[in-house]
């Protein structure tokens, strides 16, 4: 709420708080080196406190975003093997507190179903000393973080020292075959490469106030909230709630009553902002010096309102490319010394060699303008250090492609799959074109789009799903829904509503289609495969090509009708 005062914490109160939590961690749950730990937690200052109490311990952390169901946490505690679950009473969104506890309960649930028992839950208070949940408490198994708290004050924790390679933390990110990966990221190539790209690429110092709009549930929020401003000892501003709430105005308050001189944000914000309220930068005096912007390309005329409009034509713009499993950015201009070039993510960082291969394996020509899959030919600092407890997967997933040698031991041999097609034009810069998989990007979160299908077929009533991107202002992104149902199970708009209900009871909110359409069936080759191709095509009001070697081409013309009138 806006009215509420702003939290301030120095970094001697944050090494205070940081100490007590950590001994309530050793001590209460008497949790150690290489154990797991699940987070799931609104974007509060606790989140922060407890990433680095883990940290402080050697305890492998794993934050869920708030904003994903209890059933999605449920299935990173499972995969993590987590006994301990961390999370907050309630938060704020939109003005509104919302019970966050009864996400708890059904993820302990969930995990229980599959024989992981979480023996804790550990529950800030958003207003310590209250409870701000409907959900009871469940004796014996239910604590309050605070009333710990109490018999740990003053509390000093030697932290572990741990080898540069032991595990920092897990990041799930969306899979294309529906089940979330666990990217594990080691502890001293990551923190030296998110405090080097912090510094040299968004240019942050100590004296500077850095504010960057992300969640602290996604990669953006762990290296460039948490660990690479912090380790810089920069100011970094941590934001509870939406942008436009209570009006278009918001963000811009906040840069100029905090004096943010570092502004880093998505596409997906940047074109809603500049929707609603296409003029109110201008009525704050706020001085940006750097800005970025992550997580998908920006088309090339919202790039121009970010840097007149926000920027004030004043500030550098990085626009940055990387992904959750490189740690940090793999693609930028650097800041006074690269020119900046709307809608292209700029040259391979100092350090990271680019390379763009056909479908074939054929390497592309240097600045050839042709699209292709982008990979990385050496390792970094950043790059995670496997998928937790899917060795052969992180290999065949991410290395195996363009390998030239399986036997080899040398890296040369190993290039890097980002899963991305990109173009690289003739000044070395890289635009990045999308997936070449099947994972869409709404609003900057990336959704496995097997994961959502996967969600539509838990309804009983639905025989096949083939979800499709479709474009759209604001999000960049969103999926479109197409089901096909069991024999004799009559189309309505309730059983529409329940498909939607599902998939956002299964992932989470971000995910809820735009629009489920049942069809009578679905586009298929005569293999029997579905054909997301062609409904893509229909969604999009693209043309959907030849279907006459569809099995059932009579179909494409029915949904064509149906979705398009």
């Amino acid at each position: 709420l806006e009215e509420e005062k702003v939290e301030h914490i120095t970094y001697q109160e944050l090494y205070v708080r940081v100490n007590e939590f950590t001994a309530v961690l050793q001590d209460f749950c008497g949790l150690k080196t290489g154990d797991r730990v699940t987070l799931h937690m609104p974007m509060v200052p606790e989140l922060a406190i407890t990433m680095l109490a883990c940290a402080r311990l050697g305890v492998i952390h794993s934050q869920v975003f708030g904003g994903f169901s209890g059933k999605a946490c449920a299935d990173r505690i499972v995969d993590s093997k987590s006994n301990v679950l961390i999370t907050m009473d309630a938060y704020y969104r939109g003005g509104h507190i919302l019970d966050h506890k009864e996400k708890a309960d059904i993820a302990v649930a969930e995990a229980a179903k599959e024989n992981q028992k979480v023996d804790k839950v550990l529950v800030w208070q958003r207003y310590p000393g209250k409870y701000s949940a409907q959900t009871p408490m469940v004796n014996g198994r239910d604590f309050f973080v605070n009333d710990l708290l109490k018999k740990y004050y003053g509390k000093r924790i030697e932290p572990v020292r741990m080898p540069a390679e032991a595990p920092l933390f897990l990041m799930y990110t969306s899979g294309t075959t529906g089940k979330p990966k666990g990217c594990q990221h080691g502890t001293g190539g990551y923190l030296a490469y998110v405090t080097g790209t912090s510094k040299y690429v968004q240019d942050i110092h100590p004296e500077d106030v850095y504010w960057c709009m992300a969640d602290i549930g996604w990669i953006t929020g762990h290296s460039y909230i948490v660990y690479g401003p912090l380790a810089l000892g920069a100011s970094t501003v941590i934001y509870e709630g939406i942008p436009n709430y209570p009006d278009a105005g918001r963000c811009w308050r906040i840069a100029q009553n905090l004096d943010v001189n570092i502004f880093h944000t998505a596409p997906t914000a940047i074109r809603a902002l500049r929707k609603i309220g296409p003029d109110e930068p201008k009525k704050y005096n706020y001085f940006f010096k750097h800005m970025t912007t992550v997580g998908e390309p920006i088309e090339p005329e919202v790039w121009r309102w970010y840097y007149e409009v926000v920027g004030k034509g004043k500030a550098a713009i990085v626009d940055t490319w990387w992904q959750t499993e490189t740690g940090g950015f793999l693609c930028s201009t650097l800041p006074a010394i690269k020119p900046m070039k709307p809608g292209s993510a700029g040259p391979g960082m100092p350090g990271i060699h680019t390379i763009i291969y056909d479908e074939d394996g054929n390497i592309l020509p240097r600045g050839a303008g042709k699209a292709g899959n982008i990979c990385i030919q050496n390792p970094w600092p950043g790059g995670f250090q496997t998928i937790w407890g899917d060795r052969d997967r992180f290999v065949r997933q991410y290395y195996s492609r363009y390998c030239k040698n399986p036997a080899s031991k040398d890296w040369r041999d190993w290039p890097y799959l980002t899963g991305d097609a990109a173009v690289e034009s003739p000044d070395g810069y890289i635009r990045i074109l999308g997936r070449i998989d099947d994972v869409i990007n709404v609003s900057g979160h990336r959704l496995g789009t097997k994961e959502l299908e996967s969600a539509a077929l838990v309804v009983p009533e639905v025989a096949e799903a083939a979800v499709v991107p479709v474009k759209h202002d604001i999000k960049g992104i969103e999926p479109d829904l197409y089901v096909a149902l069991k024999p004799g199970v009559a189309a309505t708009p309730e059983l529409a509503k329940k498909i939607s209900d599902a998939i956002v009871r299964e992932i989470g909110p971000i995910a809820k289609p735009r629009k489920v359409w049942i069809v009578p069936d679905m586009p298929k080759t005569r293999s029997g495969k579905i054909m997301r191709r062609v409904l893509g095509s229909i969604s999009n009001k693209a043309d959907v090509g030849d279907v006459m070697t569809l099995a059932n081409p009579e179909v494409v013309e029915l949904i064509t009708k149906m979705v398009q009138g």
